[in-house]
Formats: C-alpha cells, sequence, structure tokens
C-alpha cells in the first residue's frame, strides 16, 4: 500500500482512494444516471428523425414496442430497465395526430410507473397548436392537451417553432421552444442562386412579424400581402335571438301570485351597431418586381393561401418563388396544388414526415434540425446551459 507524507506523518493510502478521482465526481455520476432515447411511434416512417437523432448521440434507440390493438387501443412495452434514468421520447406526428398523441401519453405513463427518473417528450411540432385561442363555443385544446402530458408524467418538453410562443404558459414543466430559422436561412444562402435579388414575403400581415426578423438577418426588403382570402366567422349564432332576460319567482312562498307578476322582463338590451367585415382588394405592400419572392411562415398545411399568394406575386413581377416553412403538414391535396401552382420550391424540416408528399411533388424540399434536436438532447441531460442554441436568435423568428 502506498505511502504519503502529510506535514511530516506518514498516512496510508489506498489505490480505490487514488487522489486522480474526485469523490464529488464519481457522486455525480452515479445520481445522474443514464439516459435513454425511445421513438413513441408505430409507424416505421416517423421512427426516422429519431434513428438520425440517436445516431447524433452515438446511442441506441431504445427497445419498446408500440402498436395498435385489433380494436385500435394503443398498446406499449417497454422492453429494457428505465429506473433512475432520463428518458427522452421522440415523437413526430404523422397524419393520424390522435394516434400520435395516445402513443405519447401511453408510453410516458408506461415509463412512470417503471420508475423513470425524468421523462422528457421531444416533439418537434406540437399538435393541436392552431387551437390555442377561445373561438366562440370551442375550447383551448392545446392547454387540454398540455395538463394530460403533464399527468402522463413528462417533466419537461423539447419542441420547434411553436404556433404561438405563448403557448408555453399552458405548461407547468420546462418548455424549450427551438428555432428552425437559422436552418432555413442557411438554405436560402446556400441554395437559392442571387438570393440578393430577394425579397421576404408575409402572406398576410399576421405574419409581418416572422417575414420582417428574416429580412433584417438576411439583409433582404420585405413584402406584405394585405387582403388574403380569409373567409370572417360568422356571428349568425351570437345570441342575439336568445330570449330577453326575465327575472322569476322560484320557490314556494304560500301565497299564490297572479301570472303577471311571476315573470317580469327586463327592457331590451341595445348594442351599438357594428359595421361588418369586408374583405379589402387584395394589395401587396411592397416592391417585388424583377425579384425573387421568399414567403415565410411555421406552418404549411391547407395550401390554398400559399398558391393565391404566389399568383399575386406573380402578377406583380415576382419571378421566382419559394415558400420556407418549419413544419410540412401537406394535408389533403396539397402536393397536387403545389405542383399545378406559380410556387417554385416548396422548403419545410423534418420536424413531420411528408415523404409520400415529396414523391408526390418533387418542388418539396427538405431541411435536416436532427442536429439541433440532439444538442438539446446531450445538454440537457448533462444539465448544460441552452442559451447557446439560442444564440442571435430573434423572438420573433
Amino acid at each position: 500500500m502506498p505511502v504519503r507524507r502529510f506535514g511530516g506523518h506518514r498516512s496510508l493510502v489506498s489505490h480505490s482512494q487514488s487522489p486522480k478521482l474526485s469523490y464529488g465526481y464519481t457522486k455525480m455520476n452515479i445520481a445522474r444516471g443514464g439516459y435513454r432515447v425511445f421513438s413513441a411511434n408505430s409507424s416505421a416512417a416517423c421512427t426516422e428523425l429519431a434513428q438520425k437523432i440517436t445516431e447524433r448521440l452515438g446511442v441506441e434507440l431504445g427497445k419498446s414496442v408500440v402498436y395498435q390493438e385489433s380494436n385500435s387501443e394503443t398498446r406499449v412495452d417497454v422492453k429494457e430497465s428505465v429506473r433512475g434514468q432520463d428518458i427522452f421520447i421522440i415523437q413526430t406526428i404523422p397524419r393520424d395526430v390522435n394516434t400520435a398523441v395516445m402513443e405519447l401519453l401511453v408510453m410516458a405513463y408506461a415509463l412512470k410507473t417503471s420508475c423513470a427518473k425524468n421523462i422528457i417528450g421531444v416533439i418537434p411540432y406540437f399538435p393541436y397548436s392552431k387551437q390555442c385561442k377561445m373561438r366562440k363555443r370551442g375550447s383551448i385544446v392545446c392547454k387540454l392537451l398540455a395538463s394530460m402530458l403533464a399527468k402522463a408524467g413528462l417533466t419537461h418538453i423539447i419542441t420547434m417553432d411553436l404556433h404561438q410562443k405563448e403557448i408555453q404558459g399552458f405548461f407547468n414543466f420546462p418548455v424549450d421552444n427551438l428555432r428552425a430559422s437559422p436552418f432555413l436561412i442557411q438554405y436560402i444562402q446556400e441554395e437559392i442562386p442571387n438570393y440578393r435579388n430577394a425579397v421576404i414575403v408575409a402572406k398576410s400581415p399576421s405574419a409581418a412579424k416572422r417575414a420582417q426578423s428574416y429580412a433584417e438577418r438576411l439583409r433582404l426588403g420585405l413584402a406584405v400581402i394585405h387582403g388574403e382570402a380569409h373567409h370572417s366567422e360568422s356571428d349568425m349564432a351570437d345570441g342575439r335571438h336568445s330570449p330577453p332576460l326575465s327575472r322569476a319567482i322560484t320557490g314556494h312562498t304560500g301565497l299564490e301570485l297572479p301570472s303577471s307578476s311571476r315573470q317580469v322582463p327586463f327592457p331590451g338590451i341595445e348594442l351599438p351597431m357594428m359595421m361588418a367585415k369586408e374583405k379589402p382588394p387584395i394589395s401587396v405592400v411592397g416592391d417585388v418586381g424583377g425579384r425573387i419572392a421568399i414567403i415565410v411562415d411555421d406552418i404549411i398545411d391547407d395550401v390554398e393561401d400559399f398558391v393565391a399568394a404566389a399568383e399575386i406575386l406573380k402578377e406583380r413581377g415576382a419571378y421566382k418563388i419559394y415558400v420556407m416553412a418549419t413544419h410540412g403538414l401537406l394535408s389533403a391535396e396539397a402536393p397536387r396544388l403545389i405542383e399545378e401552382s406559380a410556387i417554385d420550391e416548396v422548403v419545410v424540416t423534418n420536424t413531420v414526415p411528408h415523404e409520400v408528399q415529396k414523391l408526390q411533388c418533387p418542388k418539396i424540399k427538405t431541411v435536416d434540425v436532427s442536429m439541433i434536436l440532439a444538442e438539446a438532447i446531450r445538454r440537457i441531460h448533462n444539465g448544460e446551459s441552452m442559451a447557446y442554441l439560442f444564440r442571435n436568435i430573434a423572438m420573433d423568428d
């Protein structure tokens, strides 16, 4: 056994107490434990992003089975121990949104009951994010989904480009809302010839802030399309034909009141007359003549608005039209409409699987964002700051 001298005194030190190994470091590793990455999707096409993330992390995809019973019930079997570990569930959202949500909930609950230390959901496109505001007698479904995920056992979420950044307030645990704008801006700079002659376009005034952020970062001009073909919500069922308020006497008083005094109506309520909304004529604020038009948005799903915007830009003199969006849902007849439109190219990220749509429409291009998702997983597990992933990112991106 080696001998060490401290101030003239001899001390015995075993090899297990070598000064090269810090006790605190050892305890930190034991407390932190390992981590696993699982895919919560039963569709093979949707596991592609999970495989890319695990390849970048240098780990294997966790062993689990996710499938649908004959009666369409979701079943999840975790095939390895997850006790005391950080678990990352990668869930991409295909067209069958409700099945994907149930797969995520069931897997999170299965991991929770298996004593996982932390359960972090990696949901690049957060479903129901468009239903984040009250619409007449509807509901804020996004808030409901946030409560369900917390109840199932999730303790953290990694997502990308939420439809409204205020959605983060629906959760009672941390949410990291990553941005795809650096990847899309890099695509513009490297893949669009003569991009210096381009102008960033917002297809509606509500998208102007995002477009302005892109324009400032690329040092390009800005144009806004005003008067898009959105139908105003009908207000015919707003309660104007409801019966007037009445003062009704209920309960037993021992006296028989005359019928005329049992119900006394209040005077009618007269509200100020509001002018009906009228769609203004479509106009383009900004010069697009002889330039490349780049329309930017966060989601491209029903493409009618994008197709109509492209036609207007062509009429105003734009000679090439690109559409840049983070989430390419591309539902229904979107590939066919894009192929037949004046749009030259649609660029989306791989937050949502769209390989079938790409086969139907060669104009659709994909930008890989697995790198930033993998780095977010690594930093969260190691307890590192996420600020590096948000450097030079504007709030309006």
